[in-house]
């Protein structure tokens, strides 16, 4: 196959769903490359809790599609041992809440194994999570931990919010000599978007402009993403121009597009689901405030989870989630 990137390609693409995206990368990259196997709970005969890798097992067999034992701790592990000896092993782990009994192996091993050699060994390894609220799903399903992944050298954190980046992003993520941690909104799966045929790549480290503005930049990440095109929609009929900004990749960031932005408009909106206390959207508007103080005409403004368990309760749910209307309000306050 020719490699094309998002820069490069232009033929009309389909439309697919955020999971048959991911689906699609999966398969171009086990055919591409022998190396390259899938494991996790369920994810053979069942095909995954969101069906992410249905039909998988049929196309390549129960050596390259495995089955684990409930052990996040031992997936994890086993993956990190796989890629230290050659193998590119791509981890499914059900929900971001379960990736905490993992953390030894990501934060200890698989993030540190390439600076204690000196970079002579590499961890080509991803793991691809479930996060985010608004299904239900309760406390311990519902969190967006990305921030907790942020924290360490060593990783790489990814979050795509359409269907094209969900697939460019996860090929770019399994040819990486770096372990990466790959979180999928929920809530997104079965979303509908636009996504190039072939070998389409997104470079981590790249954000993108999801709708081009001139008063107010709003930095948005994974399900947020498309309720501030949301908003974005409904201030234009108020003569409003807002600019919308996915980093797509939280570590490494691309600062350069985010600060071009704000020189450009003089106004930041961050939007994020996570908590607010120490998260990624605190860490950006420090860095906006650090590198782009003299290009703002209003304080950053941040709109995020509130600092609370996620609830069970439909109605509760949805007041704990950043809403359109939260990050419309936002955008007010920082125009007047």
């Amino acid at each position: 196959m020719t490699e094309r990137t998002e820069a490069t390609d232009r033929a009309p693409p389909r439309q697919l769903t955020y999971a048959q995206a991911l689906r699609e990368a999966l398969v171009e990259e086990m055919e591409r490359d022998p190396r390259v196997f899938v494991l996790g709970q369920d994810i053979a005969s069942h095909g995954g809790i969101f069906k992410v890798t249905d039909g998988l097992l049929g196309r390549f067999g129960r050596d390259r599609v495995r089955d684990t034992p409930i052990s996040e701790s031992a997936i994890v592990g086993a993956a990190v041992g796989a890629a230290v000896v050659g193998a590119r092993p791509v981890v499914e782990i059900m929900f971001v809440d379960f990736l905490t009994l993992g953390m030894d192996q990501l934060v200890n091993q698989a993030a540190k194994i390439r600076y204690f050699s000196g970079g002579h060994a590499a961890v080509p390894m991803v793991v691809r999570t479930q996060g985010g609220a608004g299904g239900g799903f309760a406390a311990q399903h519902s969190q967006s931990l990305e921030s907790w992944f942020v924290h360490v050298p060593g990783l790489k954190v990814v979050m795509p919010a359409t269907p094209a980046d969900a697939k460019g992003l996860l090929k770019s993520a399994i040819r990486d000599d770096n372990p990466v941690i790959f979180i999928e909104h929920k809530m997104l799966y079965f979303t509908k978007g636009p996504v190039p045929e072939g070998d389409y790549l997104v470079p981590l480290g790249r954000a993108d402009v999801k709708r081009m503005g001139q008063d107010v930049t709003v930095v948005a990440t994974s399900g947020m993403v498309p309720r501030a095109l949301e908003a974005a929609e409904q201030l234009a009929a108020e003569d409003i121009d807002v600019e919308v900004i996915d980093p797509r990749t939280l570590l490494p960031l691309d600062t350069e597009t985010i600060l071009s932005s704000v020189h450009k408009t003089n106004r930041v909106v961050v939007v994020v689901e996570s908590v607010g206390r120490a998260g990624v959207g605190s860490d950006i508007s420090a860095l906006i405030s650090e590198e782009a103080f003299f290009d703002l005409d209003a304080p950053v403004c941040r709109v995020h989870g509130r600092f609370a368990p996620v609830p069970y309760n439909e109605r509760l749910e949805k007041a704990w989630m950043p809403s359109r209307e939260q990050i419309v309000d936002a955008i007010r306050r920082v125009l007047t």
